[in-house]
């Protein structure tokens, strides 16, 4: 009796892992696949200047499990320093700051690995660093740089094809721009859920056909019970068959007509019960202005049908070989794949299993056509199902970033920044300071880019390099005032606004190596007097 007993004894269930409690939140946020991929990930800081926005950014990366970061970093640890990076302490006098930094940063996650250089005082030799060190996975600096020392980080990351992000904070101002090799794409967007739904009540497919036509065939004949939990897409599918035969095989996508058609569903249903009403057909009539539309491509799924990959290597890459694979569907079906997810409704739990089962059902099989059609395609012999699922129930919104070239015409992006200011100025007499519109954070990018290389330039030769890079903005109030405060900074960091600079470039940081969510494109400008962020592609 008591081997049966045992026998019976259903398995332990397990807990989560200790390291599961420990990244539980972010976990809900990037899965684990992101998860994955920062703890294999290797990052180089090149820190220079004050150095505190470099390591505030890494302390962002470091909490959540980065796998390895390197800091490369000449200067010794001075007064100053204390009174601006948290991560030195009176002990780190005269000491290495790359060091104390490395350190102090692995006591928040001692799961991640650190290094430095150099390893003592001496001459730094970023060359033979880069050459002598793993591939790094992405490549951060901060101004002011030594122009020799960027030219040796761009080469680098042209010949790895490494992204590199380029930090500068001075005062209350700081900007940071990404630098991505090529198209970079995003699968995994993660797009509002409501935008997701996908239900083709326009377009159904057989099975969908004959359960709604199953379940409404005699409805009218439907207890209180039944008819009360017919799923919306059932009612709608249902509906939808009688307005076209009452309008000429027309669907209603104009306003007008939807707006009808709610009014002919909530007319079907029952008010002789106990509610009054029902709950399912009013369900059913909300649902009609996001599910009964006329099949159309979403903006950047145009763009990635368009797009020409030059490079063919990259072309032959798993991404692009299912992007065209996708296309092959578009182009056979005249629809995408369908995501396969279905939202919750009013209904009955064995007909919602059903019914959720069938757009399953439908979802796997055009994931196993475009899987089929991608291994036939060059370089897709060895294509991950996994991945090709993914992109199926993602396709609508595929996101393409550095698809095309930044604008390099500084005077035409300063005359359109400059209107904008001109409308903003005149919004805010026309309502008395009542309403006002955001002005433009240009002018600190361009004072702030004028000392990369020279934190202690003047005002006056800021102002030269401003009008030597924009001829237009030659006496410009706004370009006086940005020089000006960036000069009164003389390179000098404020804590505060390079510790928020750093958690917006951890972010920013993460969605590349995750390959989740969309960063930024190009550059992101911040006004810590206004606290105000601006992002333009420069």
């Amino acid at each position: 009796m008591t081997e049966i007993v045992t026998s019976q004894t259903p398995p332990i269930l397990h807990g989560p892992s200790e390291k599961e409690k420990k990244y539980d939140r972010q976990l809900r946020l990037w899965a684990a696949s992101g998860q994955a991929a920062l703890e294999s990930a290797n990052l180089l800081l090149v820190n220079s200047g004050a150095g505190t926005v470099g390591v505030e950014t890494l302390k962002n990366l470091v909490l959540p499990g980065i796998g390895k970061f390197t800091i490369v970093d000449d200067a010794v640890v001075n007064e100053a320093d204390l009174g601006v990076n948290f991560f030195l302490d009176d002990s780190c006098l005269g000491q290495l700051r790359s060091e104390c930094c490395t350190k102090l940063l692995q006591e928040l996650n001692p799961e991640v690995q650190g290094d430095w250089f150099p390893k003592e005082k001496s001459t730094l030799d970023l060359r033979s660093i880069l050459e002598s060190s793993p591939t790094f996975t992405l490549i951060m600096y901060t101004h002011p740089i030594g122009k020799e020392s960027l030219s040796i980080i761009e080469a680098y990351a042209n010949q790895h094809k490494t992204p590199i992000i380029s930090i500068h904070s001075a005062g209350f101002y700081s900007y940071f721009r990404i630098n991505l090799p090529g198209t970079f794409p995003i699968v995994d967007t993660h797009p509002e859920v409501d935008k997701t739904t996908d239900l083709r009540l326009l377009n159904p497919w057989p099975e969908l056909v004959a359960f709604a036509q199953d379940m409404t065939k005699n409805i009218d004949a439907l207890d209180e019970l039944e008819h009360g939990h017919l799923p919306y897409v059932v009612i709608l599918l249902h509906y939808l068959e009688e307005w076209r035969l009452l309008h000429n095989g027309q669907n209603p996508i104009s306003y007008e007509d939807k707006k009808a058609f709610g009014k002919f569903v909530l007319s079907k249903a029952r008010t002789n019960n106990s509610e009054g009403g029902e709950e399912n057909f009013q369900e059913a009539a909300v649902a009609i202005n996001k599910n009964i539309k006329a099949l159309e491509l979403e903006p950047g799924v145009q763009e990635l049908f368009n797009h020409q990959v030059s490079d063919e290597i990259e072309l032959q890459s798993s991404f692009w070989v299912i992007a065209k694979a996708i296309e092959a569907f578009y182009r056979k079906h005249g629809c995408l794949p369908l995501p396969g997810a279905l939202p919750d409704m009013k209904a009955q739990s064995n007909v919602y299993v059903k019914l959720q089962s069938i757009y399953k059902e439908k979802a796997r099989r055009d994931a196993q056509e475009v899987l089929e059609t991608a291994r036939v395609i060059t370089g897709g012999k060895g294509v991950d199902p996994a991945e090709v699922d993914l992109f199926c129930k993602n396709a609508r919104f595929v996101k393409l970033i550095n698809a095309t070239p930044p604008s390099e015409d500084l005077d035409a992006i300063y005359e359109a920044e400059s209107a904008n200011d001109e409308a903003a100025e005149a919004m805010k007499v026309e309502t008395g300071g009542a309403f006002t519109l955001p002005m433009s954070n240009l002018f600190i990018y361009l004072a702030l880019v004028a000392t990369s290389h020279n934190p202690a330039s003047t005002a006056d030769e800021i102002m030269s390099s401003i009008t030597n890079a924009v001829p237009k903005a030659a006496g410009s109030e706004r370009a006086l005032q940005a020089a000006q405060e960036v000069a009164r900074a003389g390179g000098g960091e404020l804590h505060n606004i390079s510790a928020l600079t750093g958690g917006m470039v951890a972010q920013e940081m993460i969605k590349i190596i995750t390959k989740q969510y969309i960063p930024i494109e190009n550059t992101c400008i911040f006004d810590g007097i206004s606290s105000r962020c601006q992002v333009l592609r420069l």
